[in-house]
């Protein structure tokens, strides 16, 4: 199996995509002549032409409109918006169109658009270059949510995400684009259905819930936890929407204890939907209340304070010990 960074499996599920359908459509700002600011489509203009790799204006809500546009029409639009704080002025086309428009026709025009989006932080960037949006798109009925944390991840999940019938939003780790793993595109056939997480490290003690750049902070977290004994597992969701109910349940059951881990704001972050589906489906097997590991409810730092922001090793390691620490009664 080849190796590759995340950047470069996902430049490859773009490729292979658009081989299969030639109704596959990529375009944004900077995507066609440059290859994106991270070089993930570097190289598609040149092989599929500028009819289907394009360059748009810097308007994040015409990016949109346009890509509601071509799907009505028959396309399957792949666009991005060029950093996460960025798709604001795009929110109103994502709810009002992207969303309902499958609904609102009564199924008469379905919406198979995947936004890419990098997300997330880590890469010390500037004010609005790094945002954790999940809650958000994952509120919205109609969308649905992803975000992979590694190179095979990363692939198979865009290639599933562009032949959904329905709107994905694609959020790609942008601290994880430059590192590498293994990928096998021929595996494609066989990789479970959407709304599947996947449990990356077993263990016994206590289950840590994260996604996207989080996970591999996880399984740094568990590999030092192991060295006192305590065996971590670590189950990526991917499908922030829809989320494994079944797959998160069966790994709590398992362990009985819960952390999660986001780069979002605490409150009303994805960690207290993901708490309330343990509670509600592990209550009798529960030996501590689920812990959660977020980012602070202030407005997402800049470069500079990202480090203090951002959920560190100690942090997590801080979670595990008070939940296996906690007696009832």
């Amino acid at each position: 199996m080849p190796e590759m960074s995340l950047q470069q499996s996902l430049n490859l599920a773009l490729r292979h995509a658009c081989e299969d359908d030639d109704r596959v459509l990529i375009f944004g700002e900077d995507v066609g002549r440059l290859g994106g600011v991270f070089r993930v489509t570097d190289g598609l203009q040149d092989k599929f032409g500028e009819h289907r790799v394009f360059d748009t204006p810097l308007a994040e809500s015409g990016i949109m409109g346009m890509a509601v546009g071509l799907a009505m029409a028959g396309w399957r639009p792949v666009p991005e918006i060029q950093f996460d704080g960025f798709s604001y002025p795009a929110i109103d086309q994502i709810v009002n169109q992207v969303a309902r428009m499958h609904y609102r026709s009564r199924g008469a025009l379905p919406m198979p658009i995947t936004l890419r989006l990098p997300s997330f932080g880590g890469i010390r960037a500037p004010e609005h270059h790094g945002e954790s949006l999940e809650s958000l798109f994952a509120h919205v009925p109609g969308l649905k949510v992803v975000a992979p944390s590694a190179p095979d991840e990363g692939y198979h999940l865009l290639r599933q995400a562009i032949v959904d019938p329905d709107p994905v939003i694609f959020m790609e780790p942008k601290a994880r684009y430059w590192h590498r793993g293994t990928v096998d595109p021929a595996e494609h056939a066989d990789r479970p259905p959407v709304g599947t997480s996947r449990v990356v490290r077993p263990g016994r003690h206590a289950t840590l819930v994260a996604w996207g750049a989080m996970v591999a902070r996880c399984l740094r977290v568990a590999e030092l936890a192991a060295e006192d004994g305590v065996e971590l597992e670590v189950l990526d969701l991917r499908w922030l929407k829809p989320i494994d109910a079944e797959g998160l349940a069966a790994s709590v059951a398992r362990t009985r204890r819960a952390v999660v881990v986001h780069e979002a704001p605490l409150t009303a972050g994805l960690g207290a939907e993901i708490s309330a589906l343990v509670t509600e489906r592990c209550f009798g097997e529960l030996r501590a209340p689920v812990q959660r590991v977020t980012g602070y409810d202030v407005p997402y730092p800049s470069g500079a304070l990202e480090d203090e922001y951002l959920p560190s090793v100690d942090r997590i390691l801080t979670a595990v010990q008070t939940t296996l620490e906690y007696r009832r009664g």
